[in-house]
């Protein structure tokens, strides 16, 4: 399960990647998609970067450019399957709301029908 941060540095990552294998990008791209109230810092991004590979989301090789960073990102299957798992964890908590929802009514309900029997 992924942190907040990883969280957001993966999006990016994935849509930076257009639905394509694999792209080159650098630090700056990835800040400008990621919310500004986080803070983020290029050195923030190279540990999250690092986390998500070693997590199995891409493979990550560090390049030069003109004297720019940039990073050739090549999603695995983790990558693939990342909005597919994210739309997933959304629907099980949908899923948690609304059973915590019903219980709560019946919990009501049986309240009212004790109450009316001994009440």
């Amino acid at each position: 399960m992924l942190n907040r941060s990883e969280n957001e540095v993966m999006s990016a990552v994935f849509n930076l990647c257009d639905g394509t294998d694999g792209c080159l990008v650098s630090p700056l791209d990835i800040l400008s998609i990621l919310p500004a109230k986080r803070k983020y810092s290029v050195e923030k991004i190279d540990g999250i970067l690092h986390d998500l590979k070693c997590d199995g989301y891409f493979d990550l090789i560090t390049s030069e450019r003109k004297g720019e960073k940039m990073y050739v990102i090549s999603l695995k299957d983790n990558g693939f399957a990342y909005k597919r798992s994210a739309k997933q964890r959304q629907r099980d908590i949908a899923f948690r709301i609304v059973l915590a929802f019903i219980g709560a009514m019946a919990t009501f309900i049986f309240g009212l029908i004790i109450k009316g029997i001994f009440g």
